[in-house]
């Protein structure tokens, strides 16, 4: 299904998506990506939700793994400081239908004032198409509809 007729060409937008495939800017993927709406599309190691981690989450959403940077922050009382492109949401595409992540793999980005939320892939593309719009910081990753175990 084509989503967009016109795309900005500096943003990356979701133009097309099928059974096998997502299409951003008219360049075609058959296999699951996430991206932002800027900078390069990545390929997500996974074939299905369930294979979707805390710590992929994290690299996602572009979080440094905690403690990675000052191995004495936890002695700070003051909240972590996430950089100044992270994203508010970060929308996870699953497939064909709606499969719900666990909450112990999203606490981790909540507690850092980032949400999550998993929608099955036609209703995240449509989302981060209108949100990217709006100038949110938002991050999609997206399984191809033949990804929804």
């Amino acid at each position: 299904m084509q989503l967009q007729t016109e795309s900005n060409p500096a943003l990356n937008t979701v133009t097309a998506y099928g059974d096998d495939y997502i299409e951003i800017n008219a360049v075609t993927y058959r296999h699951a990506v996430y991206f932002g709406p800027e900078g390069e599309i990545h390929a997500m190691p996974v074939t299905s939700s369930d294979q979707i981690s805390a710590a992929l989450l994290r690299q996602i959403a572009g979080i440094p793994e905690p403690g990675a940077a000052d191995p004495m922050a936890f002695l700070d009382d003051a909240p972590p400081t996430l950089p100044a492109d992270a994203p508010q949401i970060v929308l996870i595409g699953t497939g064909a239908r709606q499969r719900f992540l666990a909450a112990s793999l999203i606490q981790p980005l909540n507690r850092l004032g980032i949400g999550v939320e998993s929608m099955d892939t036609q209703a995240a593309a449509r989302t981060y198409n209108i949100l990217m719009n709006e100038g949110r910081r938002v991050v999609a990753a997206l399984l191809p509809l033949e990804c929804s175990a």
